[in-house]
């Protein structure tokens, strides 16, 4: 089954998060399916994050299921997170 989930990137002190579709079997910071953007907490309110909606939506589309936190930053782009629909 694959997931989109955050991989934690950066340094100690200084995460940096990618959303990637993963197979489930996969650790978090294993290997990756396909980088689908990248949000970074630290960062100043409006540039904090960016991704590429038509591919999480094709994600979506054809059963990926997202975990928690990507799904609640999907809802915040405008993406509806629920795996099937378009």
């Amino acid at each position: 089954m694959v997931v989109l989930r955050m991989k934690r990137m950066g340094r100690a002190h200084s995460p940096f998060y990618r959303l990637s579709a993963m197979d489930k079997r996969n650790p978090r910071d294993g290997a990756v399916i396909e980088n689908l953007g990248w949000y970074n907490p630290t960062a100043k309110p409006g540039a904090q994050y960016q991704f590429n909606v038509d591919r999480v939506k094709y994600w979506l589309s054809v059963g990926a299921q997202p975990s928690e936190t990507a799904a609640n930053l999907l809802k915040k782009v405008g993406v509806d997170p629920t795996p099937g629909k378009k």
